[in-house]
């Protein structure tokens, strides 16, 4: 069965919890205008044009889905500004105290998985309850710093995974 590399953008593309003037290298300030965003202004992301090419060459012959709250807005806006094809996208609707845990054990249904995102941690038993059910597949949460973003340690952890 075909693995999954799922993909969040805010923390591993967009590492928004870097200082303004500690830019981590390689990226590049955009601007989005969206719907419920400040009309004042728009949504300031730091992109890595190079990370599209790196994300798929790690991904190999694994299905790249993206697995963010931007949903198929990540289509439209971030997959272009890094190089990305259109992706499948999990929709996640409303998440509560599950977080995005249970969209992804639906989209996903007994498929092995490697998974790049900042917030692992932040209901904790949603995803013990996660991995728990997934016993005896590959389940690998790769925890991205939101100070940098996706750098070449977190690419090798993908690698290794799905090589």
């Amino acid at each position: 069965m075909r693995p999954l590399l799922l993909l969040d953008v805010d923390g591993p593309l967009n590492p928004f919890a870097a200082k303004a003037d500690a830019k981590p290298a390689g990226f590049h300030e955009h601007k989005f205008r969206l719907a419920g965003w400040s009309r004042r202004r728009p949504l300031r992301m730091w992109l890595n044009p190079g990370h599209g090419r790196a994300l798929l060459d790690a991904a190999g012959s694994a299905e790249l889905v993206w697995a963010t709250t931007w949903e198929h807005k990540a289509n439209t806006m971030i997959g272009p500004a890094i190089g990305l094809p259109v992706l499948p996208v999990i929709e996640f609707g409303q998440t509560g105290t599950e977080w995005k845990f249970a969209a992804v054990a639906r989209y996903a249904r007994g498929r092995p998985l490697v998974w790049l995102d900042d917030d692992f941690d932040m209901y904790t038993k949603a995803r013990d309850e996660f991995l728990s059910a997934r016993t005896g597949l590959m389940s690998e949460l790769v925890r991205v710093d939101p100070h940098t973003g996706i750098t070449q340690a977190e690419l090798a952890a993908v690698r290794a995974c799905l090589g």
